[in-house]
């Protein structure tokens, strides 16, 4: 290939010709080409639908879950009260 020199296309007059333009795919291609990325955007927001869907169905779940354990975490302050107050005082927390 090296020793094979540039080809320049010209025309009598000294300019440089234009390169021909490439075809045009035919019109299945161009139908076949938006069907798919149709296809991949519809797919898309079926799986966006489906994960806000299941986001929605355990939002309720995981709420539900965050108010026992508050509740639960106030109870356990309220029955370790006595000895909470009694350690700002100086009080031991390991009693018998």
């Amino acid at each position: 290939m090296r020793d094979r020199t540039p080809e320049l296309d010209m025309t009598i007059e000294g300019e440089f010709r234009t390169p021909p333009r490439p075809p045009k795919p035919p019109v299945l291609n161009r139908i076949l080409v938006w069907a798919v990325l149709i296809a991949v955007l519809a797919g898309s927001v079926a799986i966006a639908a489906v994960a806000l869907w299941l986001a929605m169905i355990i939002l309720p779940i995981a709420v539900g879950a965050a108010v026992i354990a508050w509740a639960i975490y106030r109870y356990q302050v309220w029955r370790a009260g006595g000895s909470v107050r009694g350690m700002a005082s100086g009080g031991n927390v390991w009693r018998p």
